[in-house]
């Protein structure tokens, strides 16, 4: 017991010695809900960790000329003009476990279902450095999602950035969970990102992917919609950072953030609420750049481990070309649209497949995927084509290659018809459009 009180001791007095006991020491100017003014603090960094009057915990998130902007994180009580506030000198850190596999939790180290804190936290960062280019590899083994017009047509690659973007209620989020439970004894960690739901929502979705065996394997990492923006915001960069700690260690690793839309709204309320000044839409100007180093850490590591990103985008009258939805599709490495219309008809999954696309294609699909996947995609976009023009046609006045046409794609549109958690192997998916070769051979 001496020993350990001599050594504690002894830290101390190097600290002491080297100046480190020291802090800067503010005091509060302007009091808002979540965001805090100080003057007074002169020598802290962007994300240092902040004590304010003992009652309230929360990190820097804003440096101007004659006051620092503070994010809060916890508060229990009320913070008053005047309150002292001390930069305790090294960067805010949330708390991760990994006992966390098969829980639902949040960044600071709770079990949201058993609703306790878990033993063996260790400190994690809200952003690594991001990885050189010469540690990343060429994006080439195929990640599959068990759906057969994703794999097939738009496949994804591990270490991929692939947006899922449509209206409300379009199943993006089937879509992710699908691939979650798809990746059951392939040797990937899961990793889904909820923003701003509800605590029922969540509870659903951990239930749905217990009860199919995907929790041994997936994290559901939660920021519920009653919590502060602020813990919002920084949920999906530390999911990031846990994801970069697993890829270092040779894991490959798929996260889904549940979505960016809602994060992007936090942001700007948080930019607003520190008066930063307002662009596009009320938008801070370096929105892009927030969602920029958050995806780009996507990436095929050369030690053989992947973080796959799957970001969900929601839109409003199937309108993708708003400003948040194009700045995710120039950073990400194509994109699955969604349609109201094609879901409202009972189609599903509701791919737009004439504005779906992948930009990998077939440099992460077997041959035989991408010989099959190359015919199929051929023939449904001519379908398409074909059927905006005559679908309120009668059938006895078009020409008969027209209605084999026509009667060829409703075969397209069936065989890529597909339940929600009935995922398909490629052997299946391939023997779904043999007809093709019949058609060939005739």
């Amino acid at each position: 017991m001496s020993n350990n009180i001599e050594k504690k001791v002894e830290k101390v007095k190097e600290k002491i010695d080297k100046n480190e006991n020291i802090y800067s020491v503010g005091h509060v100017i302007n009091v808002g809900p979540y965001i805090v003014e100080v003057s007074g603090l002169n020598d802290v960094s962007f994300y240092e960790s902040v004590n304010i009057a003992n009652i309230a915990k929360g990190y820097v998130f804003g440096i101007y000329y004659n006051k620092v902007v503070i994010a809060l994180t916890n508060k229990d009580g009320e913070i008053k003009v005047g309150d002292e506030v001390i930069a305790e000198g090294h960067e805010f850190k949330c708390l991760f476990s990994l006992d966390s596999i098969g829980k639902v939790i949040d960044i600071y180290g709770h079990d949201l279902i058993a609703n306790k804190t878990f033993d063996k936290l260790i400190n994690t960062q809200i952003e690594n450095r991001p990885i050189p280019i010469m540690e990343r590899g060429i994006v080439n083994r195929e990640l599959l999602t068990g759906i057969t017009g994703i794999d097939l047509l738009y496949p994804i690659g591990k270490g991929q950035r692939q947006l899922i973007i449509g209206d409300k209620k379009t199943g993006k989020t089937q879509i992710v969970l699908d691939t979650i439970m798809n990746q059951k004894d392939k040797n990937v960690l899961c990793i889904y990102v909820a923003l701003g739901k509800t605590k029922k929502e969540v509870k659903d979705i951990y239930y749905d992917l217990t009860k199919r065996g995907a929790s041994s394997y997936t994290i559901i990492i939660a920021a519920f919609n009653d919590e502060l923006p602020t813990s919002i915001y920084l949920t999906p960069y530390v999911a990031m950072t846990i994801a970069e700690n697993l890829m270092i260690q040779g894991y490959d690793v798929l996260v889904c953030i549940d979505d960016l839309k809602k994060h992007a709204s936090v942001y700007r309320d948080i930019s607003l609420a520190s008066k930063k000044s307002p662009g596009r839409d009320a938008y801070p100007s370096d929105i892009f750049y927030t969602h920029a180093r958050l995806l780009e850490r996507g990436a095929q590591h050369k030690n053989g481990g992947s973080i796959t990103v799957l970001p969900i985008v929601e839109t409003k009258n199937s309108d993708i070309t708003d400003y948040i939805s194009t700045n995710i599709i120039s950073i990400c490495d194509g994109q699955i649209v969604l349609s109201a219309k094609n879901f409202a008809r009972g189609q599903k999954p509701a791919i737009d497949y004439g504005l779906s696309v992948s930009r990998l294609g077939g440099a992460v699909q077997s041959e035989d995927m991408k010989k099959v996947g190359a015919k199929v995609r051929r023939e449904l976009l001519s379908y398409l084509d074909v059927k905006e023009v005559y679908e309120l046609s009668n059938m006895d006045e078009m020409t008969p290659e027209i209605q084999k046409q026509l009667k060829n794609g409703e075969k397209l549109l069936n065989a890529l018809s597909q339940y929600k958690y009935s995922p398909k192997s490629k052997e299946e998916m391939i023997k779904s459009f043999s007809f093709l070769d019949d058609k060939e051979a005739q």
